[in-house]
């Protein structure tokens, strides 16, 4: 039986949500090996950002803002993608990509606990499972004997900690900030201004700037995927799943993303993988099944890859 064009593209919306999210762990630790992190995630925000509204031009989708909404995408973009990204490229210099991926899906345990300090929510039984899981598994990943720590790994762990934390209040301050409708023009605008505060921080703290044409072809290709693939495809196929499937289906990026990137990380950049790094990567992600599968926190995800 032939699969209709609206089955095609859902199976091609879950491959981009699944894989290309997954990936970008991979490539941003390629291009940081030879661009300073502040550089590499400006070049990568206000390029896609000006890609984006182009394309919201050519879609006829207005650009009109007002000067709170401005304001919102600022602070959006700095607490997602210039401290929430910029930072986590940093700490990727010094942290296996496939870790860091791990330690990442702990994201809907902070939401869990900044909904309860900030709101008050009631923790329901199935997410306080969640969360005892993701504290075994954060255990067991950061306690093995194979791991090696220095003094920058540790700082790395930590710094990769706080993005986390900073993702998870920028999803709490979003879903009630004043915001563009559309929600591909509202992306566009927090990465332009990501994109700028990014080259701004760059500047102030000394980075070295080297030109794309002296990158390695490798670094150039995983910037041009970064960009195309994992700034605008994945997003953007991310909106569309939501609108055609149940939230639950579409969460489940949350989950696989960490595998994917381990997997990577293992094949591509020979990164090891210890069966307690297994062990807890089953526990881990097993928590953040069973917090993800509330509606509320199916959304949460979107701005971390």
């Amino acid at each position: 039986m032939s699969l209709s064009k609206n089955s095609v593209l859902i199976i091609l919306s879950f491959f981009s949500i699944y894989v290309i999210w997954g990936s970008t762990y991979l490539l941003n630790k390629i291009v940081v090996t030879e661009v300073s992190p502040l550089l590499l995630a400006s070049i990568r925000f206000l390029s896609a950002g000006i890609l984006i509204v182009i394309i919201a031009r050519f879609l006829k989708l207005s650009l009109k803002v007002t000067k709170k909404q401005i304001l919102n995408s600022v602070i959006a973009g700095f607490l997602f993608l210039v401290y929430g990204n910029g930072v986590f490229v940093w700490a990727l210099k010094y942290v296996d990509s496939g870790f860091a991926a791990l330690i990442a899906a702990t994201q809907p345990l902070f939401v869990i606990f900044l909904m309860r300090i900030l709101h008050g929510n009631k923790i329901q039984f199935k997410s306080m499972i969640g969360v005892v899981l993701g504290i075994i598994g954060m255990y067991l990943l950061v306690s093995q004997d194979e791991l090696i720590l220095t003094k920058d790994s540790i700082i790395g762990i930590i710094m990769i900690f706080s993005c986390v934390l900073s993702w998870s209040y920028a999803s709490i301050y979003v879903s009630k900030a004043d915001l563009p409708s559309s929600f591909f023009v509202s992306t566009g605008y927090q990465m332009l201004a990501a994109g700028v505060m990014l080259i701004i921080g760059s500047l102030a703290v000394g980075e070295t700037w080297l030109s794309p044409s002296l990158w390695s072809v490798e670094a150039q290709w995983s910037m041009v995927l970064l960009i195309l693939f994992g700034s605008i495809v994945a997003f953007s196929a991310f909106n569309y799943l939501l609108k055609v499937v149940s939230t639950e289906k579409v969460s489940t990026s949350a989950y696989v993303n960490p595998v994917i990137a381990l997997l990577l990380g293992w094949y591509v950049l020979d990164e090891h993988i210890s069966m307690q790094s297994i062990v807890a990567a089953f526990i881990l992600l097993t928590g953040v099944y069973f917090i993800n599968t509330k509606k509320k926190f199916a959304m949460f995800n979107r701005f971390r890859k």
